[in-house]
């Protein structure tokens, strides 16, 4: 009678456990290892296979380009599309301010530029270091005082590029004097590296009326 339970309670343990491993394993499949599952997954594997690396020379070599002033495709697209109002100040004739243009020698300066009673005057392009600096002169022939705010000053080069300048000396507020107001317009000589010349561009604030502009400003060598 012992021998007869012990072996049923072997066999009912038996039981039990193999449905327990069956109930487990029923979720876990066997892995598909037919040759062309393995063809199309090596192929799914190759068009995902997408990501290209940049050189680490080819990117120092457009840095380069770039800082060297030689990477000017951004800046030609831009002046294909001009801005509307920007064009139409710049392009605009105006009797009392034409714009002068000149060849890159000394015996261009002065150049001038007028507008409503005021004149700029480029008398000198030098180098000084590792800046090209422009005098340049101030005068009010009219009856009004006139406001300027130098961030407005615009300056470019031949290749239509914006020039970062700083201008000193000059007065904000320019009287009705006929006084002659000189002062200087710097420009970092890294930014006109390949540059044989510049436009400048000075607008009153805050109307913005008045339109001082010359080209052909020859860049010092």
């Amino acid at each position: 009678m012992l021998l007869t339970m012990m072996f049923g309670a072997g066999f009912t343990s038996a039981v039990w456990g193999y449905g327990l491993g069956r109930s487990a394993l029923k979720e876990i499949t066997q892995p598909d290892v037919r040759p062309n599952s393995l063809t199309n997954k090596k192929k799914n594997s190759t068009r995902q296979d997408g990501v290209i690396l940049l050189q680490e020379k080819d990117i120092l070599a457009t840095v380069k380009k770039r800082m060297e002033g030689k990477d000017v495709e951004v800046a030609s697209a831009s002046n294909k599309t001009p801005n509307k109002s920007t064009s139409a100040k710049v392009n605009k004739p105006k009797t009392e301010n034409p714009t002068t243009s000149a060849p890159n020698n000394k015996s261009v300066f002065p150049i001038v530029s007028r507008d409503g009673g005021v004149s700029l005057e480029v008398v000198e392009a030098t180098r000084k270091g590792n800046s090209l600096i422009l005098e340049v002169n101030l005068k009010n022939e009219g009856q009004q005082s006139v406001r300027f705010l130098y961030s407005f000053l615009n300056v470019n080069d031949d290749k239509g590029r914006a020039l970062s300048a700083s201008v000193e000396e000059l007065p904000g507020q320019l009287p009705p004097n006929s006084k002659v107001y000189s002062g200087t317009v710097t420009i970092p000589t890294a930014l006109v590296e390949n540059s044989k010349e510049l436009t400048l561009n000075l607008t009153d604030y805050p109307d913005q009326k008045m339109q001082l502009q010359m080209s052909g400003i020859p860049v010092a060598q």
